[in-house]
C-alpha cells in the first residue's frame, strides 16, 4: 500500500512547484508556456498543476486573461502595439507627470472599494517589493503591486488608461532610466513607502492612501529627473 506524502512533504512539493512557475524560465516573454507543456516539464498532473495556478491567480502573483494566456505580469493592454510611437516620444518625466495624476486617486478609491480578499493579497504583494533581492526582482514586484491597486479601484476604464501607462514603461529609455537611478538603498526606500500605501488602503483610509502614493510618485520622479539631469 503506498503511503501517502506527509503535509510538510506536500508543503515542500507545492513550494517548488511554485518557485519553479514564478522563475520566469517557464515563460516566453512573459507568458507562461500552455498547460500541457507545464506539467510534462515539471512532471506534475494538469490537476496538481492548475490547484498551484489558481492559488497563485488568487494571490494576485499571475494573471490570466481570457484569449490570451496567462502571465506572470499583468497582461500587456489590448492593442499596445499601436503605443510604439508615442513610446519614442514619451520621456520618462512625461510618465511620471501621468502617473502623479492618475495613481494618488486609484489609491484612493481602492480603500474605499477594496474587499477584505483584496487587501489580503495587496499586503502579500507588498511584502515581495521589500523581499527583493535585486532590481529585476524589484521591478517585477513594484509593476504588480501598482497594478493590483489601479484593478482594487474597481473602473475598468481607470484600469484601461493604467494598462496603457504599463505599456509605455516598458520602453527601452524608460526601462534605462529606472536602472541607472535605482539602487540598494533606493530600492529599500521606496518598498517601505510602498508599506505607507498598503497600510492606509487596508485601513480604508482614502485620503491617506491618497498622499502616501503622492509621497511615492513624488520620490520617483525625483530620482528619475535627478538622473535625466546628471
Amino acid at each position: 500500500m503506498a503511503l501517502k506524502p506527509s503535509g510538510s512533504t506536500a508543503r515542500h512539493r507545492t513550494d517548488a512547484l511554485r518557485a519553479a512557475i514564478l522563475s520566469g524560465e517557464l515563460a516566453d516573454a512573459g507568458r507562461l508556456l500552455p498547460e500541457r507543456t507545464l506539467a510534462e516539464r515539471l512532471s506534475v498532473s494538469r490537476t496538481q498543476l492548475r490547484a498551484v495556478l489558481a492559488d497563485l491567480a488568487q494571490e494576485g502573483l499571475i494573471f490570466r486573461r481570457h484569449g490570451q494566456g496567462t502571465f506572470l505580469q499583468p497582461p500587456p493592454a489590448q492593442g499596445a502595439e499601436r503605443l510604439g510611437v508615442l513610446a519614442r516620444r514619451a520621456s520618462p518625466r512625461d510618465l511620471m507627470e501621468v502617473r502623479r495624476t492618475l495613481e494618488p486617486p486609484l489609491a484612493a478609491l481602492a480603500a474605499e472599494r477594496a474587499t477584505s480578499a483584496d487587501k489580503a493579497r495587496l499586503l502579500r504583494l507588498m511584502e515581495e517589493t521589500l523581499q527583493a533581492r535585486d532590481l529585476a526582482s524589484y521591478e517585477r514586484a513594484d509593476d504588480i503591486f501598482h497594478y493590483k491597486i489601479a484593478e482594487m479601484a474597481g473602473n475598468a476604464v481607470f484600469l484601461t488608461v493604467f494598462e496603457e501607462i504599463r505599456s509605455l514603461r516598458q520602453a527601452a529609455e524608460w526601462t534605462r532610466s529606472r536602472q541607472q537611478a535605482l539602487g540598494t538603498h533606493e530600492i529599500a526606500r521606496l518598498s517601505q513607502q510602498h508599506t505607507a500605501i498598503a497600510d492606509a488602503i487596508c485601513a480604508g483610509a482614502p485620503e491617506a492612501a491618497k498622499a502616501a502614493m503622492q509621497e511615492h510618485l513624488a520620490d520617483v520622479g525625483q530620482l528619475l529627473d535627478g538622473r535625466q539631469d546628471s
